[in-house]
């Protein structure tokens, strides 16, 4: 493998301002009554699209750490085809899935973004879009620098 530099140990200050924005939407979607667990399927379901390992561990954990369960954690991959998630949920991933494949589609479909829009308020629902969106960026930082896994395991916990 080759070396690479750390896009955000090269630019900390730019990091900084990048974690300051996610806090605030994390903020936003405690007071707009959004479950954790939800915001982190978001996470944890870009990061795999995305190939980013350091984040698909990192928000599965966060996940686990809000209550969410290794079997939902497991199928997340495959989550259309089993009833383990809301409505809710299913209409984030589907949002969050439609974000991830931007660069194929050029598309979010009409049908994706009703669906999202009938399940979360307005401020819901941009929530969900700046997360989904955030993720993006920090996977892409993160994989271009390839950033490894932390050594320790969490198992599950």
């Amino acid at each position: 493998m080759s070396s690479r530099i750390l896009p955000h140990a090269a630019l900390p200050d730019a990091f900084k301002r990048l974690v300051n924005l996610h806090e605030y939407v994390e903020r936003t979607a405690a007071e707009e009554g959004l479950d954790p667990v939800l915001i982190e399927l978001v996470k944890t379901r870009a990061s795999q699209i995305n190939g980013c390992a350091y984040c698909a561990d990192m928000h599965a954990r966060d996940g686990a750490r809000h209550g969410e369960t290794a079997r939902r954690l497991a199928v997340l991959p495959v989550w259309r085809e089993t009833e383990l998630f809301t409505a809710q949920e299913r209409a984030a991933l589907a949002l969050t899935e439609a974000i991830s494949h931007l660069s194929e589609t050029r598309d979010v479909p009409d049908e994706v973004y009703a669906e999202a829009a009938e399940a979360f308020s307005e401020r819901q629902l941009a929530v969900v879009i700046w997360a989904a969106s955030l993720i993006q960026t920090f996977n892409g930082i993160n994989v271009a620098g390839r950033k490894p896994l932390p050594e320790q395991d969490w198992s599950g916990s």
